[in-house]
């Protein structure tokens, strides 16, 4: 089997203004590094955009309507402080929704071992009835939670290593001891969220949060320590990556010193685990990650890893 690449060039029409960090050169950088040659044995394809009804399998129809009826014509609305829509933006939200939707069907249908969405906007900050942290629709939520509706999955398994803790994943999954969420992120930072005591309803929720400085050695031992056994011990069906590359040593939002190979060393473990409980059936979809060389460095090693694990 091989690993699935989904994009579409509508990621490019959501325009977060003049300065904005979550910009649509973030999507030219991913492609200019995936048209190297390397990486000829992808799958590629286009994301379709989700139904609105898809959305409320996490977001209640009066959150989807605002937003539906928040999209502007013309110039830029804000959400929240730092969550902006363009007239371009809910097309782009709805393709987010709709990759991780394709990559669950082709998982789970044995068509793809393994797929990656580059998408944006990101959508792990966005909670069942708010918009905040340049996400609008939780887009891996959805994911997760359309792979229980449509395929008959029953544990599902979010990691999140976006240097930011996934708040929005966190609270759709909360209350459902089949729906794990586990996260590595820096603490303190942005969005206040996801200390070790905040643990679900059935300790389906792991935080392990790093500080400020904290490398590659420290990220490892959180993972060693607490996400991996975890994890296994829950023993999905599917496992799903929030992968921001924000904690990368280069990123300006943020203050951790990982590399490129960290996000890979990360990606192993996780296929790993999906392999002895989960028949190999992994998605990643993209979340943070702002610096453009490092997130393209860094999606280029989680993408290879994904294809020699699909080999």
């Amino acid at each position: 089997m091989s690993t699935l690449f989904l994009t579409h060039p509508a990621f490019k029409n959501h325009d977060t203004g003049p300065g904005h960090p979550e910009r649509p050169d973030r999507m030219r950088a991913i492609d200019a590094v995936m048209a190297h040659e390397s990486f000829n044995g992808l799958v590629r394809e286009e994301a379709s955009q989700a139904d609105f009804e898809v959305l409320q399998l996490v977001h209640p129809a009066e959150y989807v309507e605002t937003i539906r009826q928040a999209a502007p014509e013309q110039g830029l609305i804000y959400l929240d402080g730092d969550t902006v829509m363009s007239p371009g933006s809910l097309e782009a939200a709805l393709r987010a929704v709709g990759a991780g939707l394709r990559a669950v069907d082709a998982v789970m249908k044995g068509e793809a071992r393994n797929a990656f969405c580059s998408i944006r906007p990101c959508g792990h900050h966005a909670e069942p009835i708010r918009a905040m942290g340049f996400c609008i629709f939780s887009n891996i939520a959805i994911a997760g939670k359309y792979a229980r509706e449509k395929h008959g999955a029953k544990r599902i398994a979010v990691v999140d290593f976006d240097v930011h803790h996934g708040n929005g994943t966190q609270a759709a999954f909360w209350s459902d001891k089949d729906l794990f969420f586990a996260s590595t992120h820096q603490m303190p930072l942005y969005p206040g969220t996801g200390a070790p005591n905040e643990t679900g309803v059935a300790n389906n929720i792991v935080n392990a949060p790093l500080r400020s400085g904290d490398g590659g050695e420290k990220f490892k031992a959180a993972f060693n320590d607490r996400i991996l056994p975890a994890l296994r011990n829950f023993a999905p069906d599917i496992v799903l990556i929030s992968a921001g590359f924000d904690a990368h040593r280069n990123d300006p939002l943020a203050s951790l010193e990982l590399v490129e190979e960290d996000f890979g060393w990360a990606t192993i473990k996780l296929l790993e685990i999906a392999e002895e409980t989960a028949g190999g059936r992994v998605v990643s979809m993209l979340e943070g990650g702002y610096d453009l060389r490092g997130l393209a460095g860094s999606v280029a090693v989680h993408v290879k890893t994904l294809m020699e694990a699909s080999q």
